[in-house]
């Protein structure tokens, strides 16, 4: 990247903020899958979270790597910010009321 994009009244360039940094490492989230008993880690992208209205219609969903079924799990409020500070893609339901 070559942008110097300076940063208002600080005036840092992009190459600065970034200089000290040699990689990135990605966001696992441990789960297990009840069908096969089998624990593993996930990254954000095989992770799906879906916040309804209700506790009821909020849950994360994922393929489990080993046996290939679809899970799928309630989130709670501190399961939802986690996931959603991970990056996991998030749908907002909406009620058609």
């Amino acid at each position: 990247m070559s942008e110097s994009v300076t940063s208002g009244a600080m005036g840092m360039t992009v190459e600065s903020a970034f200089a000290g940094m040699t990689s990135v490492t990605p966001v696992v989230f441990r789960a297990g899958c009840p069908d096969c008993r089998e624990r593993f880690e996930l990254t954000a992208s095989a992770l799906r979270l879906a916040i309804g209205a209700t506790s009821r219609t909020t849950f994360y969903s994922f393929t489990c790597p080993e046996c290939g079924a679809s899970v799928r799990k309630p989130a709670g409020e501190r399961i939802v910010e986690l996931l959603t500070g991970g990056g996991v893609r998030t749908l907002r339901l909406h009620s058609t009321l």
